[in-house]
């Protein structure tokens, strides 16, 4: 089960009523997340945001024992360790950038990537490796229907804060 369970890709119309269901009123700051929201449901669909890539565009593999690793806290904190353990900080930073959680590659073939989600096999989305983007829907705003969850990088990037 994702770490923000309680974050899930809603449609606008559904984030606007329930936001404003809870506040009351429009301020700058609510506003601005309203902007911010609308803007990351127009972003293209690209394989970084549900897996970690590295810098040529593909997918990392996760290094053995990671989660172990990870659960170490001088590992899960913020700094880099050790640069013995090169390829588990480059796993963590890359994993850091990801927009939604739960993701995994399933299939990794010569021109395409597929994913699925960990926490439900039937939402899959593919990837065509040339360009990385998704060739099953076309941007954040059309996942709305699946059961997706929102990633610290993402509440970040939406202006949500207390996560």
């Amino acid at each position: 089960m994702p770490n923000n369970a309680f974050y899930k890709l809603i449609p606008m119309t559904t984030f606007v009523i329930d936001y404003y269901s809870n506040e009351g009123y429009a301020d700058l700051q609510t506003l601005n997340l309203m902007i911010n929201y609308a803007q990351f449901l127009k972003k293209d669909l690209q394989l970084g945001m549900f897996v970690p890539i590295g810098s040529d565009g593909t997918p990392l593999k996760q290094p053995q024992n990671y989660t172990s690793w990870k659960s170490i806290k001088h590992n899960s904190d913020d700094h880099d360790a050790s640069s013995s353990f090169g390829e588990y900080n480059l796993y963590k930073k890359a994993e850091k950038k990801c927009l939604f959680e739960g993701f995994e590659v399933a299939y990794n073939g010569y021109s395409v990537v597929r994913i699925v989600a960990r926490y439900n096999p039937a939402i899959e989305l593919s990837f065509n490796k040339q360009d990385m983007l998704c060739s099953t829907f076309k941007d954040v705003e059309s996942l709305t229907d699946q059961d997706i969850y929102l990633s610290a990088a993402a509440l970040k990037m939406i202006g949500i804060k207390n996560f």
